[in-house]
């Protein structure tokens, strides 16, 4: 699935089934509920956090769950991800071409 593809699945499952997108300022606490999500379980899970008894830890899903409010952001705000995504690469590279390179706490010696 393309990025586009997604935006225009996440799109179609809210009409379908969201009635509409919730505003932007809830979906903006929306991602900071799941990215915290995320957090908990990379904390638990690859962190010194132990899990609480019986708690299932799936990262993947809580991704999936960050990448669903992203999208929905950036289909309420006309933002075409694949455009803003290849922009953001071609910035990152510019700037960022060497300095990770020259980075000596990077190197493997």
């Amino acid at each position: 699935m393309t990025i586009r593809e997604a935006q225009d699945r996440v799109d179609q499952w809210i009409k379908e089934y969201g009635v509409r997108y919730f505003s932007e300022l809830t979906n903006m606490a929306q991602l900071t509920e799941e990215v915290g999500e995320v957090a908990r379980v990379i904390s638990r899970k690859y962190g010194d956090q132990s899990s609480k008894k019986g708690e299932e830890l799936h990262l993947a899903d809580e991704l999936a769950d960050v990448l669903w409010v992203v999208i929905c952001l950036a289909n309420q705000t006309g933002v075409d991800l694949t455009d803003a995504l290849e922009e953001n690469i071609a910035k990152k590279t510019k700037r960022d071409s060497s300095r990770h390179k020259e980075n000596r706490k990077l190197s493997d010696s």
